[in-house]
């Protein structure tokens, strides 16, 4: 980790990093095809719900486990084991904490923000059902990858993502069977769908406890002789905490890139979700890349490496831009391979086609952007990455308000997506360029 050669090191890393996501993006497709079976009130419920249920996931996993996994790293990489020992004790306490106040927020207040997004009668009712039973489960979920991100801070992803592997084949079983009543189970409809995303993630609960327990981490919780101290949680929130203002804005993004589009009718609203759905196919890929330069940037960061942690850094921009870059560019010239999978009908074809053709180019940027943001959590200097989501929202929000005063066609907002997520991957860029990364005082 620190020492080794980076490209090598950091490529055998993310790999089973992507395998996970992709394969967690596949089950997302097949839990949406028994959703349809259930009938068109529980997919439009799942519409719903599904972003928060996705806000969860950022929010633990990408935001407050870059944070967890950031802290654990620098520990390791100034040698300081009992310190990261320690810090995996608060890592679960902030999870532990973090999941009941998700549960309230969504239990309590989430029938009134599925009204505000327009559920009404039928479909309400179902994004309820669906949502109570899901959410007094988030602690499951946030402890589980609060555990999974002490364990990549250490450099270990294999377990991470077998875990993830795990909790996908669960999911899709039993969460097929409980809503659909197969086998020996009831037909429980949406309530089953949640009961099986809780159940496999309290089965990876179950194991990783069981991992630490047995001693098989390089690091241990500290279960006894540690209080809570105030520098070790302001260590892990400095960066999950501020890093948690990224996906909220992201989301923003997207519902107003969604509005814009829906002015233009119900073809441009589909050959944008199709359009939209590649893009969110190879961000694993940027992920997988980012998640896995944390702890290499993080141990070198620990022992004083600044200049081997920017070298990582600007190698896994590299490594997920080139890749995404090169997926994108021959999607924009040959969109029907990605277009034709979904639809024949010419309307919504023609404006997936216009989409890739434009935004296609500036997938690369993006992801590359993207990776540098996650690769950033591990020197605990954050805040600039965060504020390119920022711009981006801005930018989104002002120059689609000029659009939609000017009467511009639909390619108007093609323009301004790609042009978005262009600045977004150079100001990450330029943000990192100018930070001053330094060894943290012992």
């Amino acid at each position: 980790m620190l020492t080794g050669p980076i490209l090598p090191t950091l490529l055998r890393l993310a790999l089973p990093n992507i395998l996970a996501l992709v394969a967690a993006t596949l089950t997302g497709i097949a839990e949406t095809s028994y959703i349809g079976i259930l009938g068109t009130a529980p997919l439009a419920a799942m519409a719903l719900v599904f972003p928060f249920v996705m806000l969860t996931q950022m929010f633990s996993s990408g935001a407050m486990g870059g944070g967890v996994s950031s802290a654990v790293a620098r520990a390791l990489g100034a040698g300081g084991q009992e310190r990261a020992q320690a810090l995996a004790l608060h890592a679960l306490a902030i999870g532990g904490i973090a999941g009941i106040v998700n549960a309230l927020v969504f239990v309590y207040g989430g029938p009134a923000i599925y009204r505000l997004l327009g559920g009404r009668d039928e479909v309400l009712r179902e994004a309820i059902a669906y949502s109570d039973v899901l959410f007094w489960g988030a602690v499951l979920v946030w402890l589980c990858n609060s555990l999974m991100s002490v364990l990549r801070g250490t450099g270990n992803m294999r377990v991470p993502s077998t875990v993830i592997l795990g909790i996908c084949i669960v999911q899709i079983v039993l969460g097929g069977s409980l809503s659909l009543g197969l086998g020996p189970f009831p037909r429980l409809g949406m309530p089953g769908v949640a009961a099986g995303y809780l159940t496999a993630y309290g089965c990876g609960l179950g194991f990783l406890l069981w991992y630490f327990l047995a001693g098989r981490s390089r690091v241990r919780i500290a279960w006894r002789g540690v209080s809570f101290n105030r520098e070790m949680f302001f260590d892990i929130l400095k960066v999950g905490a501020v890093a948690c203002l990224s996906p909220l804005q992201s989301i923003l993004t997207i519902l107003i890139i969604t509005g814009l589009i829906a002015r233009f009718g119900t073809e441009a609203l589909a050959g944008y979700g199709i359009g939209v759905r590649l893009e969110f196919l190879l961000i694993p890929i940027a992920f997988g890349v980012g998640v896995a330069a944390v702890p290499m940037v993080g141990m070198a960061i620990g022992a004083g490496l600044v200049e081997r942690a920017r070298r990582v850094t600007w190698t896994a921009g590299a490594v997920s831009g080139l890749g995404i870059g090169v997926l994108g560019i021959i999607i924009a010239f040959v969109p029907d391979l990605w277009a034709g999978l979904f639809t024949n009908d010419q309307a919504v074809l023609s404006v997936a086609r216009h989409f890739l053709q434009i935004v296609g180019p500036a997938f690369g940027i993006y992801g590359a952007g993207l990776a540098l943001y996650f690769a950033s959590q591990g020197s605990g200097n954050v805040l600039g990455p965060v504020l390119a989501t920022t711009l981006r929202l801005v930018l989104v929000a002002v120059v689609g308000a000029l659009l939609v005063e000017g009467d511009a066609p639909l390619d108007g907002v093609f323009w301004l997506i790609g042009g978005a997520m262009l600045a977004y991957g150079f100001t990450v860029a330029g943000a990192i360029y100018v930070t001053s990364w330094a060894k943290p005082a012992a």
